[in-house]
């Protein structure tokens, strides 16, 4: 088991920045690969990022491209993303999530979840 809590997410206006972290306890986490996803109300859930659980590979969603970065501290158990230059269609609840080894970019792949924290921007 593995489990996820995120924390950070919050108000901020467009333009502005907020890290997100991600707290894992239980096995290894290193041998986890990890990844962030989104989910509006009223849309699907939604890939942001995905980290290799040596932290070596990173991947994108377009959307965020350019404007986001997930890290990962292996020492701290602790997955990051940070999110620059917020827009308003960045609004949702932000979800970590965990997967033995393979980095994917697909939900139903990921093995555990946190409950998710919001992010709003505002106009």
């Amino acid at each position: 088991q593995v489990q996820l809590v995120e924390s950070g997410g919050g108000l901020v206006q467009a333009g502005g920045s907020l890290r997100l972290s991600c707290a894992a306890s239980g096995r290894t986490f290193s041998s986890y690969a990890m990844g962030w996803f989104r989910q509006a109300p009223g849309k699907e859930r939604e890939f942001v990022a995905a980290i290799s659980w040596k932290g070596g590979s990173t991947y994108y969603a377009d959307s965020v491209k350019g404007r986001f970065t997930i890290s990962r501290d292996n020492a701290k158990n602790t997955v990051y993303l940070q999110m620059n230059s917020l827009k308003p269609e960045d609004t949702a609840v932000y979800y970590c999530a965990a997967n033995f080894r393979v980095v994917v970019t697909t939900a139903p792949e990921y093995d555990y979840w946190g409950q998710g924290t919001q992010v709003t921007v505002s106009s």
